[in-house]
């Protein structure tokens, strides 16, 4: 059987970031890579530009699911917010083009993974906010675009739940590294896990179709923490269906 294949939107990396390259590159962390082909999924990586829905519905058509992966923040206009001056690394095409293909998949019941900033394009797309800043109050779930900046810590599943039952337990030792996190959650999603401070952590979308976000990075500890692998085993399995 054809191994499922998952769309996973890159970002753009400018000049220089690469050694040895002089031009601007599209990549992905090869974490994510190794975590969907352990699952038995092919990848397919996407570069990021200005896309109607339409175009984005047309864009998924040949694909069984979409990976949203972390990065840098949201541009805060999206939710109807004031920029933080700490909020960093916004890219205005990758945002309207991951928001573009997250509405497309929901619209044809495509599975989603949404992983750190994916679960906070999910929850802008529904139509809800995110907390710009939260190290100050919250200071246990690390710092991004840190080298060594994650943070594990508990993450609190609720039972009976998508995450919960993908992951198999209902607690989880989870890698952080993020300093934004949702505020007001977006229609149609439910909370399902939350770190000890309160922090939501995951949320899923009503309905039949496997949308599941998670705040903190299981790809970070995916290939030697079988718990975290079995998220992207559950969402392949789905994206197989």
């Amino acid at each position: 059987m054809a191994r499922p294949l998952v769309a996973l939107p890159a970002y753009p990396v400018k000049a220089g970031r690469v050694d040895g390259w002089r031009d601007p590159a599209v990549a992905i962390p090869e974490p994510y890579v190794g975590a969907l082909q352990r699952a038995g999924a092919q990848e397919a990586v996407l570069g990021p530009v200005d896309l109607s829905d339409g175009e984005a519905r047309s864009r998924l058509d040949s694909f069984d699911g979409l990976l949203l992966a972390g990065g840098g923040d949201v541009l805060p206009s999206h939710y109807g917010q004031q920029r933080d001056e700490r909020t960093y690394g916004t890219i205005p095409v990758r945002d309207t083009f991951e928001m573009a293909l997250c509405r497309a998949a929901i619209e044809m019941g495509l599975p989603i993974l949404a992983i750190c900033r994916g679960t906070q394009v999910l929850n802008v797309v529904r139509g809800g906010t995110l907390s710009q800043h939260i190290s100050d109050e919250f200071p246990g779930h690390g710092m991004p675009g840190v080298e060594g900046g994650q943070n594990v810590h508990a993450v609190d599943l609720t039972p009976g739940t998508r995450v919960a039952g993908a992951m198999a337990v209902t607690e989880a030792a989870c890698s952080c590294h993020h300093h934004q996190a949702i505020d007001r959650v977006g229609d149609g999603l439910t909370v399902t896990a939350r770190s000890p401070d309160g922090i939501v952590e995951a949320v899923e979308l009503a309905g039949e179709t496997w949308v599941v976000a998670v705040q903190w990075h299981p790809e970070d500890t995916a290939a030697s923490d079988p718990v975290q692998q079995r998220l992207f085993d559950t969402f392949v399995a789905q994206c197989g269906r």
